[in-house]
């Protein structure tokens, strides 16, 4: 059995440019998927967020809309109501890498606005990838490795091959306009070399021991991929 920690955002809004607050949090297929696969394989599940705080829902990904329907809407609230490990996260700050086997980030909106400049996170991120133990981190959470970078912007992560929800999808979606920096754009900044599949469709990149995965649909496939790692 290994042990894996699912990193998560622990706010509920993202700031726009204008500086409205937008509800957002963790989205829920991105966190249910993998969890489901994780412990139907046997293996042991720990949330970490800043602060030790509950990580808030996005909403909106509970709606049928966004899971196929209303089965699949009431499937994915069952699995977070059975998931008890969302009810006591850890501190993120106290975290040691070489406790778990693997790590997950889950992303939704709420990563831009905390994991993206939360230090805990950047260290335990380049402690990751340094151990050669499988990273996964899908959708907007590839935010969170630009805390990777040193006070010179240099980090561990550049020339990885990534990817991670895309200016189109942001496009798409109805933010790209409104948001202060898009993930793409931001994470090529970083150097490293960002992938673009389809929009919406499963679209996962393997580089070394990194695990990137584009958007919501790619969270089952990125997940399958880790298990095989494990």
């Amino acid at each position: 059995m290994a042990k894996v920690l699912f990193v998560m955002t622990g706010v509920d809004h993202w700031t726009l440019a204008d500086g409205t607050r937008h509800p957002t949090g963790y989205w829920a297929e991105e966190f249910a998927a993998p969890y489901e696969a994780f412990k139907a394989a046997g293996h042991e599940i720990v949330v970490a967020t800043p602060g030790a705080v509950v990580p808030p829902i996005d909403r909106g990904s509970l709606a049928p809309e966004a899971n196929g329907g209303p089965e699949g809407a009431e499937k994915i609230t069952e699995t977070l109501r059975k998931a008890t490990e969302l009810s006591h996260p850890i501190e993120l700050a106290g975290v040691d890498i070489t406790d778990y086997d693997a790590v997950y980030y889950p992303g939704g909106h709420g990563p831009m606005e905390d994991l993206a400049v939360n230090a805990a996170s950047g260290e335990l991120l380049n402690a990751a990838l340094a151990s050669g133990k499988p990273l996964g981190v899908v959708c907007h959470a590839p935010a969170a490795l630009l805390a990777t970078a040193d006070a010179d912007g240099k980090s561990p992560f550049a020339g990885y091959r990534v990817t991670g929800f895309t200016n189109a999808e942001e496009t798409q979606a109805g933010f790209a306009d409104k948001a202060v920096w898009l993930l793409q754009d931001r994470l090529i900044e970083l150097g490293l070399d960002f992938q673009v599949g389809a929009p919406w469709a499963p679209h996962i990149e393997v580089d070394r021991n990194l695990y990137t995965g584009q958007n919501p649909a790619s969270s089952a496939p990125l997940a399958a991929e880790l298990l095989r790692a494990l």
